[in-house]
């Protein structure tokens, strides 16, 4: 009998001293419970930096923000995402297209695919550029489009999606080295005529970083919600979700940073713009979250050259054109018409 009350009394007799010890030392208990909160924050903020820049091997993708429910919130704050490595799930064949597959080289050994939608008599090429967890697949609407209006079309696999190699995404850092690589291919394609670059979101940014620090000079920009800063991009999926974002999105460009050796709190498109001097195109979804209106007229006021605003109602952080083709289609036909005229037969 006595064993067993020593055994039942233990715990709570170390308790008791437990209490005891923060009793008589309470700052040193603080200074324990700060360090401890300290790790496991850094240790969560780590993880979840790492999820949200490397594809997945496999499995669902986590939903949007904005359509998730609290429990699913709840969920990913302890989980964290799941980014899933993008698949292209259809060619420009599906689209009565007829492409050629090409493999680019960048300078530091990565290897992209893409695709060349060529055009019998074409004004421009247009590279074009996709989203963060998206793959060129997701643009085939844009190139058909782009296609109707007199291009020829080039469409890139970042870093890490579609038949690209790798598997992280560094938000537009590295990215605009792909960006610098595409131009140069697509020089040889243009025939002397102009070279347009057409992106969204990520692959907007990895343009605007591209020409401002890549030598990347072309004809006319097309570009869709742009964020102006890494760090403010970061703060905003925390709005999304309605929690705080400070110290968490803080720490979560910190960890990035060092998992991909680089400065994520100096990666804003607002400066990178300052020295964009090409005619520019900018559209934005009037009803964006992750971007608001504001951070996107942030991006177009510090543009240099010749530009353009455009907002679409009833548009979120989504494909302009999938949203409003009509809109879309009558923009970019204009902007072609200024910036791309059709060669003199």
């Amino acid at each position: 009998m006595s064993v067993s009350l020593g055994i039942n009394e233990r715990p709570s007799g170390q308790w008791r001293r437990f209490r005891l010890w923060v009793r008589t030392h309470p700052w040193r208990a603080f200074a324990y419970a700060l360090f401890v909160g300290f790790v496991l924050l850094n240790t969560w903020t780590f993880r979840h930096a790492w999820a949200m820049t490397h594809y997945s091997s496999g499995g669902r993708s986590t939903i949007r923000p904005e359509e998730m429910s609290l429990a699913g919130r709840a969920g990913v704050l302890l989980a964290g995402v799941n980014l899933p490595r993008p698949v292209n799930d259809k060619t420009p064949a599906d689209f009565d297209l007829a492409f050629e597959t090409h493999r680019l080289e960048v300078p530091d050994g990565t290897e992209l695919e893409a695709w060349h939608i060529p055009h019998a008599d074409p004004r421009a090429i247009v590279l074009l550029f996709h989203g963060y967890g998206g793959c060129k697949g997701r643009l085939l609407n844009e190139a058909r489009a782009f296609h109707e209006l007199g291009c020829s079309t080039l469409l890139i696999d970042f870093r890490g999606s579609g038949g690209s190699s790798g598997s992280a995404t560094t938000l537009g850092v590295y990215e605009a080295e792909d960006v610098a690589s595409a131009w140069r291919f697509g020089q040889t394609l243009a025939d002397d005529r102009p070279v347009i670059l057409f992106g969204r979101s990520m692959g907007s940014v990895a343009i605007l970083r591209a020409i401002a620090g890549d030598s990347v000079s072309p004809a006319a920009i097309i570009i869709e919600c742009p964020f102006d800063s890494l760090l403010r991009t970061v703060e905003n999926r925390f709005h999304v979700m309605g929690l705080p974002s400070f110290p968490c999105a803080e720490l979560l460009v910190l960890w990035g940073s060092a998992q991909h050796g680089m400065n994520g709190f100096a990666h804003n498109p607002t400066e990178y713009a300052t020295r964009v001097k090409c005619p520019a195109l900018l559209m934005h979804g009037e009803r964006d979250k992750r971007v608001s209106v504001a951070e996107a007229r942030a991006v177009f006021e510090n543009l240099a050259g010749e530009k353009q605003f455009e907002l679409f109602p009833e548009v979120g952080h989504e494909s302009c054109f999938r949203t409003r083709p009509d809109l879309w289609t009558q923009l970019v036909a204009e902007f072609l018409d200024r910036r791309a005229a059709r060669p003199q037969r």
